[in-house]
């Protein structure tokens, strides 16, 4: 029996296949399969089956699709009547022909109700007999409708009756016809629903209800099924997304009236009006008159386009509502605190810089520079701010003060005005008084101190500043204070006499020097040591001398940390000339800083006390990425440079602060002091790792731990610290009892049973993790093999453990009935271990995420918002922003950052709000842990259409009437590929999973149960974002692309029918001949469909809300510079190439990317391996459109046309070609060329088999390539087929073209064609055997035979030549007409393979291939080895992918050249 589930498990894979759920059935009952002793019966699936199909994207989206439809039908029947007012449209025959639109919604209903029946036919068995019936019902009412329109129209046409109107008004009369009564009954359905769209409450309560009226009400429009019901949303939030798509449906459709159909209906009637006798070619189709040919040449891109271009209008409308919206939520005021809040506030600021310490983001000097004294002042709300707002105001004030000229009001008016400046002075001039208090301790001298403050502060008082006091001198004085504050830092006994000396010129500068009259000080003491003499009108003073006697100055200093803190500070605000906007010179450090204090402004629930907030779990999913860096792999050279030493390049600021933490000098210095473990985390915490992610989620715990000792203290208790409060244990007993009450981290490592028992040291390192964290969690499935009635079985259990006694100690143990992997790894890593997590939310986190200490103290806001009602019901799903913290290095890891921070801000944010269709994109969303565990879980697992699972649990929530809400004012951080071909194959897989989705029973029920409007929203947000095969607003930063690949293609092969059968050339003459410019002006105005249009507004638009709009514009600026649009053109290759492959073959797939830390190049033969397929093979293709396109327009139009027809397909066509050498570290660098090529041909020549990988031989990489064919079904081949057909048009169309043809027009010619084809054929053919008889034994006889055919071919050319006259040109034209036949011959091998196989051609089509992938690689290689030779080139590469690097003055030549030097 355990055979027989095995077989279930297996023909699960997909469509005849047993569901998910249906299958963990089975293994709940595996005693009861035993008994019965016979097979389980697949009983078939319920109400919906996954069927491969294109056509799944109509029948989901039917009503969109259907909305087009007939907005194209109307908006042509209005044009073909020159309507220049839409008003015009109630004219009462325009009017009726616009009405016939309802035919085409009635033939329309009938498809749907077709698919809807072969879509669900595999599910008939178990389907409920209420829903046949439905169906059935459904089919035979569009059958009725379908005839009934159409025979009323055809019979009251122009048959109406018409009534003039009481008033007069635009309408002018009332006509109505049969026709007209019945698209009004046909026409209630649609009105209930209108009606209902706008009571959303009875729509809800319609669907969710148990009466008996309200079920059968929903019976006709909704599954028996609980999910897709009452979704619906308040009528305020439906009118919000309502207004934003009539803006964007108005646009879209003015737009495409005006510029792409009204301009057309002219030349069409022209261009059938006009008779063509004579092609170019032989025309198969003699007998179609009105020049259709041409017609559908001309009007086929425009309807592409006219379906596609919704998408730009979204992008354009997405940014203007997610700006304003951004800018009207970003702006607020800071709420007044209480007093104490202060004193709070400056204890989690030094926390959390204190944090920055110890991640080596500051310098020990910069953390003096950011922390805020602890005193009692704070009680009062008064704060010291951070020496690094003050710093330089000091010496700025001075300086003002010095050249100062006028009234002391002024003056002080002055320094007033900048808030950071007079506290400077203020603090300065305190500082001093109190360390002159405490160094100062004689008597007289106390006194003399006492007259001068005095006399300092009434001045002051008097506004008399300026005249007592020459302010010249405050620069000489500040320059003495900061001699003797160093000397007091030092606290050198051996400095006293100095000491001594600075204070008697300090005081001699003041009384004598600054002072008007600072004889006043000493008449003030009343000592009898003062004797006055008189000179006439001078005056001489003999002063007693002051710290005559060494006690009257208390130095060194007692090693007190207040007092020793505060002289320091003293000391910088003296000396420190740094500006605020310096500090810190860490830019990951000022990027927290600057999110950090701008989210204080956004919009957050109060923070409630740590015993009273939600209670929540994080869970990471880890399966076998790195945990920690060992040495050994710190010090390896995989990639040509070290982890340590490329983590040093990139990070060398950290590494000079890591260096200071530890007190040691270099590298060898840290390893001789055996801190390797400290090394080891110092690089793991910067790459993309396990223990980076731990690190950072356990901030959660110290910040509860930091706000609930501040929920405890008292004002005594604040200024005492955190770490105090740490050492009492009965309260840090308290605060940890409390906080693991309130938090729990779980990691479910897939593989630690595996890697255990193994010995690998990842386990270890696990465990190291728990040791270091003793609240972390770890859960894993434990594969155990017992004996049960003598037989071995397998026993699976997930496992919960801790670390105590520095090893691992099981908590729970949980027996599974079988094992949990039969779906996607990651969500069925998920699903075993959520049961191990508690409380009342639940936040999900990948493995190559980081948090921070300050993000997370906003936590309990966050949990808050739970509580919040958003909308009709509070939330199930949070939403929140991540910052990619991989974007620093390399040019295409910046694109990518910009790329998610576009998607997470803007996108993310118009989603959520108006327009209510955000679902789960990524793991730092926080999930209402109870709802969902409930409803399904947070991770849908089944194979391959659970691809990319994550926004299945948004689908699952937004089903089962949950609210998905986004929130910006807390980050998580997140890593991603910095390799253009780990970033490909991201987009890949991304891709795959995106065309499983267009299959999914989700995205079926979402676009049948939302509202019109908001089904538009789900659909332009997911799939419609590759079907379009557009980049809006999911990409930042799509310059110079093009509408459509599919309009591409549509138009650059109906303009090669156009130019190779004549049909141009004898229309445009016709048109001169008439002078008729506006068909000339249609048959060449296609251009603007390629016309690239810039939507890198979300990106300008966000970054200049965050960072100013003149720093947004410069980063676009420099973006276009390092070939942003070169880089994002060609990921629109991988996702449309991806996309269209899997929705049609299968083949989904998860993909490692490896998540490499260091940027390595990839050789040429990788490249081709990944790229042959997706870009390549469509750039050779586009490439050769273009060139005979060129060569056959030239009679007949300008090269000013030509280029402004085709630029930007030349465009994409290079940049599919040549991206990735171009963005291929070292990619022009000669000795790596020079390895790529012997590479190449070694990979080329290297034979295939059972064993070799595809990275080793051309013939293994070619029969993975066709794996996706494999398991394609019929429909899937002929549909491939009919595809590769396109390859022969050229062949057709050139050979009529060729001198040696005589302008024939015979068909004749083309099978004479073919009879070259073949003999070439033949000779490939006979080389190869050849070299299989000959070349082992008779390798002169194998050359002889060679030089044989070589001299034949050559001869029979010259006959030609000679005889027929045959020219150069028209060998060049054969090349362009028998290259794509070979090729479209190679596709229709491949999709016919076991055809193929059996007439035993298969071996000659694998020679083939090789010879074309052979010849596809020499011409790629030709430019990149020429531009190899000159170095210039490669610099600019170097230049332009690491522009950041060299901003940041990072050393990157020695990275790429694998040097190990100089560490």
């Amino acid at each position: 029996m355990h055979t027989s589930i095995n077989t279930n498990a297996t023909h699960l894979l997909y469509i005849n296949s047993s569901c998910y759920l249906f299958l963990s059935h089975i293994f709940l009952l595996p005693q009861t399969a035993t008994e019965d002793n016979r097979e389980t019966k697949w009983l078939g699936k319920t109400n919906f089956v996954e069927i491969r199909s294109f056509w799944q994207i109509f029948r989901s989206f039917d009503r969109m699709w259907s909305f087009f439809i007939l907005s194209l039908q109307a908006m042509i029947i209005m044009a073909c009547h020159d309507l220049e007012s839409p008003l015009q449209m109630f004219d009462a025959e325009t009017f009726e022909d616009i009405m016939s639109i309802f035919i085409t919604s009635a033939f329309l209903k009938l498809i749907q109700a077709i698919f809807d029946i072969a879509f669900t036919w595999k599910a008939r068995k178990m389907m409920d007999s209420s829903q046949k019936k439905k169906h059935v019902l459904k089919l035979v009412l569009a059958v009725i409708w379908t005839i009934v329109l159409p025979v009323l129209y055809a019979h009251s046409r122009r048959k109406y009756t018409c009534y003039s109107t009481q008033y007069k008004s635009w309408l002018g009369e009332l006509c109505f016809s049969s026709y007209m009564v019945a698209v009004t009954i046909y026409l209630m359905t649609n009105a209930v629903d209108l009606v209902l769209f706008f009571v959303p409450a009875v729509g809800k309560y319609i669907e969710v209800s148990n009466f008996r009226i309200c079920t059968m009400l929903s019976w006709w429009t909704q599954p028996r099924l609980f999910v897709g019901r009452g979704m619906q949303e308040t009528q305020v939030s439906q009118f919000k997304y309502l207004l934003f798509w009539i803006l964007v449906l108005l646009s879209k459709f003015a737009f495409s009236y005006s510029f792409e159909i009204k301009p057309l209906i002219a030349p069409t009637r022209m261009i059938m009006s006009i008779g063509v006798q004579n092609y170019d070619w032989h025309e198969l189709f003699p007998k179609v008159k009105s020049n259709a040919g041409a017609i559908v040449a001309v009007w086929a891109p425009i309807i592409v386009v006219y379906f596609m271009d919704a998408q730009i209008w979204y992008s354009v409308f997405c940014t203007i509502f997610g700006g304003l919206y951004g800018i009207l939520h970003h702006l607020g005021e800071v709420p007044e605190g209480e007093k104490d809040a202060v004193a709070k506030f400056v204890l989690v600021w030094n926390r959390v810089v204190n944090t920055f310490r110890s991640e080596d983001l500051i310098s020990n000097w910069e953390l003096d520079l950011m922390t805020i004294p602890m005193s009692s002042e704070l009680f009062t709300g008064i704060i010291r701010w951070p020496i690094f707002l003050l710093a330089n105001k000091f010496s700025t004030a001075v300086s003002i003060a010095r050249d100062f000229v006028g009234k002391d009001e002024i003056l002080f008016r002055k320094i007033r005005k900048d808030k950071y400046m007079y506290c400077a002075v203020n603090e300065c001039y305190e500082s001093l008084k109190y360390i002159l208090d405490i160094l100062v301790v004689g008597e007289l001298e106390k006194r003399v101190i006492n007259n001068i403050t005095n006399e300092i502060e009434g001045s002051i008082a008097r506004s008399s500043l300026l005249e007592e006091f020459k302010i010249t001198e405050l620069v000489a004085l500040q320059a003495k204070c900061i001699e003797l504050v160093e000397l007091l830092v030092e606290g050198n006994e051996n400095q006293h006499d100095n000491v001594v000396k600075l204070l008697q010129d300090i005081f001699e500068l003041v009384i004598n020097d600054m002072m008007i009259n600072g004889f006043r000080v000493f008449d003030l003491l009343n000592a009898p040591q003062q004797v006055k003499l008189d000179f006439g009108f001078r005056f001489e003073e003999i002063e007693p001398e002051l710290f005559a006697d060494k006690s009257s100055v208390y130095f060194p200093f007692p090693d007190s940390g207040p007092l020793n803190e505060q002289i320091k500070r003293f000391l910088l605000l003296l000396t420190v000339k740094d500006k605020a906007m310096d500090i810190p010179a860490n830019l990951e450090a000022r990027r927290r800083i600057s999110f950090f204090a701008t989210s204080l402004f956004m919009d957050m629930p109060s923070a409630p006390e740590v015993r009273n907030m939600l209670s929540f779990s994080v869970f990471t999913p880890h399966y076998l990425e790195d945990v920690n860096f060992s040495m050994k792999e710190l010090h390896s050279s995989k990639e040509e440079v070290s982890i340590i030493f490329y983590m040093k390049k990139i990070y060398p600021d950290e590494w000079k602060n890591f260096l200071e933490r530890m007190g040691c000098e270099n590298l060898d210095a840290v390893k001789g002091e055996e801190k390797e473990e400290e090394l080891r985390n110092w690089a793991s915490f910067r790459g993309q790792t396990l223990s980076r992610s731990v690190r950072g989620m356990m901030y959660y715990k110290e910040a509860l731990k930091l706000q609930a000792s501040l929920d405890m203290a008292v004002n005594e208790g604040i200024l005492e610290g955190f770490e105090t409060a740490e050492k009492n244990s009965l309260m840090s007993a308290q605060i940890d009892a409390l906080v693991d009450m309130k938090f729990t981290y779980v990691v479910s490592c897939q593989m630690f049973g595996t890697q255990k028992s193994s010995g690998d040291p990842h386990a270890q390192d696990i465990v190291d993790l728990m040791i270091r964290y003793p609240s972390l969690r770890v859960a894993y499935v434990e594969e155990k093999e017992v004996i049960e009635a003598d037989k071995p079985q397998k026993v699976y259990s997930s496992i919960l453990v801790k670390a105590v006694n520095g090893l691992d100690q099981e908590i729970y143990r949980i027996k599974l009935p079988g094992p949990p992997n039969i779906g996607e790894g990651k969500p069925e890593n998920q699903n075993h271990a959520i049961v191990f997590t508690r409380g009342e939310a639940l936040q999900t986190i990948d493995m190559n995420q980081d948090n921070y200490l300050e993000e997370a103290l906003k936590m309990r806001n966050l949990l808050q918002e739970f509580l919040r009602n958003h909308g009709r019901r509070p939330p199930s799903i949070l939403g929140l922003r991540e910052h990619i913290f991989t974007g620093s290095v390399s040019s295409l890891a910046w694109f990518m950052s910009y790329q998610e921070t576009s998607f997470v801000t803007i996108g993310q944010r118009l989603l959520a709000n108006p327009l209510r269709v955000r679902f789960h994109y990524g793991h730092p969303d926080v999930f209402d842990r109870v709802f969902h565990i409930t409803r399904g879980g947070i991770s849908k697992a089944s194979k391959t259409i659970n691809l990319s699972e994550d926004v299945f649990a948004g689908f699952n929530s937004t089903l089962r009437r949950g609210n998905i809400t986004y929130h910006e004012y807390l980050q998580v951080g997140k890593g991603r590929d910095v390799g253009l071909n780990q970033i490909s194959k991201f987009e890949a897989k991304v891709a795959n999973g995106n065309s499983e989705q267009t299959l999914s029973r989700d995205i079926y029920r979402l676009g049948r149960s939302f509202d019109f409007f908001r089904m538009l929203s789900c659909y332009f947000t997911t799939i419609g974002f590759y079907f379009s095969s557009l980049v809006t607003t999911l990409n930042p930063e799509m310059i110079l692309l093009l509408i459509s690949v599919i309009a591409i293609y549509v138009f650059l092969y109906g303009q090669l029918y156009l130019v190779l059968s004549g049909l141009q050339n004898a229309l445009m003459l016709e048109a001169k001949m008439r002078n008729i410019q506006s068909l000339e002006t249609a048959l060449a105005s296609q251009s603007f469909i390629q016309l690239g249009l810039l939507t890198g507004l979300p990106m300008v638009m966000e970054i200049g809300l965050e960072r100013g709009f003149l720093t947004a514009l410069k980063d676009f600026v420099l973006m276009q510079l390092q070939l942003a649009s070169v880089f994002f053109t060609f990921s629109l290759g991988t996702k449309i190439h991806y996309y269209g492959r899997t929705i049609l073959h299968g083949g989904a797939k998860y993909r490692p990317t490896g998540r490499k830390v260091v940027v390595f190049h990839a050789s040429f033969t990788e490249n081709y391996r990944l790229y042959s397929r997706s870009h390549f093979v469509k750039g050779f293709e586009l490439l050769l459109l273009l060139i005979v396109y060129d060569l056959f327009r030239r009679s007949y139009q300008s090269s000013m046309a030509y280029v402004l027809i085709t630029y930007s397909i030349w465009f994409m066509s290079i940049t599919w070609l040549f991206a990735p050498f171009l963005f291929n570290p070292s990619g022009f660098s000669w000795s790596k060329i020079v390895d790529d090529w012997k590479d190449w041909n070694k990979w080329i020549k290297q034979q295939g088999g059972i064993g070799i990988q595809q990275d080793k031989s051309w013939q293994s990489w070619w029969n993975d390539e066709q794996d996706h064919l494999r398991h394609s079904g019929l429909a899937a081949r002929l549909f491939e087929i009919l595809l590769s057909t396109r390859f022969f048009m050229y062949q057709y169309g050139l050979v009529y073209h060729l001198d040696i043809s005589h302008k024939s027009k015979n068909f004749l010619v083309y099978l004479l064609s073919w009879v070259v084809l073949l003999a070439v054929f033949l000779s490939v053919k006979a080389v190869n055997i050849g070299r299989q008889v000959f070349s082992a034994k008779y390798h002169l006889v194998f050359r002889f035979f060679k030089a044989f055919l070589f001299l034949g071919s050559l001869t029979v050319i010259i006959l030609l030549s000679v005889i027929c006259q045959l020219s150069f040109k028209d060998i060049i034209v054969c090349c362009l007409a028998f290259l794509p036949t070979g090729w479209g011959l190679i596709l229709v091998a491949q999709a016919m393979r076991p055809t193929v196989e059996k007439v035993r051609l298969w071996e000659f089509m694998q020679v083939l291939a090789k010879a074309y992938d052979y010849g596809m690689g020499v011409v790629l290689f030709a430019p990149i080895a020429i531009l190899a030779w000159l170095p210039i080139i490669s610099a600019f590469q170097t230049r332009f992918l690491f522009n950041e690097a060299f901003n940041r003055h990072l050393h990157i030549q020695p990275i790429l050249a694998g040097k190990k030097k100089n560490r």
